[in-house]
């Protein structure tokens, strides 16, 4: 199965993610999680994705689309996978469907998770706090924000129009939001 998870920074994408990719047997790939391990191991992507991302904005499409492909080529996403994180402009979803029609190959559903903004600013305010993530302020994790309704949320508008969409309500307990997601994909 080849799906992606589409929601705003926060609406618990990564959590879920990692549950539907257990229930079908896929991997989760999040272009964040690569991201921050390049922070971490300080590589010269990890620099400027640090530079980008703790002024608020978004990696450049060329540098996402070069990371996620050479992902998808790995052995493990044959069978299918699960993208967190991507695509997250109209250029992207361009780029990935180019990507998969090199192997014959298209998306099965686009799951997106349905939030409020408040609730989700105070989720990342205390995650940052736990996870001691510096750029998770308040002012920075509201222009995130703002970039996802710009440029990201018209993804799903483009999905729903390809019959590919499926909303869930990612608000509530973890368990309940992965029964009602597993439900909807099935």
């Amino acid at each position: 199965m080849r799906l992606i998870i589409l929601g705003p920074p926060g609406a618990g994408k990564g959590t879920q993610a990692a549950r539907i990719a257990e229930h079908f047997g896929i991997p989760a790939i999040s272009t964040g999680d690569i991201f921050r391990a390049n922070i971490k191991n300080g590589t010269d992507l990890g620099k400027q994705v640090q530079e980008i991302t703790a002024a608020g904005g978004y990696v450049s499409d060329d540098i996402t689309n070069a990371i996620v492909e050479d992902r998808l080529a790995q052995d493990d996403c044959e069978p299918g996978f699960l993208l967190d994180g991507y695509p997250r402009t109209t250029g992207q979803v361009t780029a990935l469907e180019a990507m998969l029609a090199k192997h014959d190959h298209g998306l099965d559903k686009v799951l997106a998770l349905t939030v409020d903004e408040d609730a989700v600013v105070g989720r990342l305010l205390k995650r940052a706090e736990i996870e001691g993530r510096a750029d998770d302020t308040e002012d920075v994790i509201r222009e995130r924000q703002a970039i996802y309704r710009r440029e990201t949320a018209p993804l799903v508008e483009i999905y729903g129009e390809r019959g590919l969409l499926v909303e869930v309500d990612g608000l509530g307990e973890v368990d309940e939001v992965s029964e009602r997601i597993i439900s909807a994909l099935s």
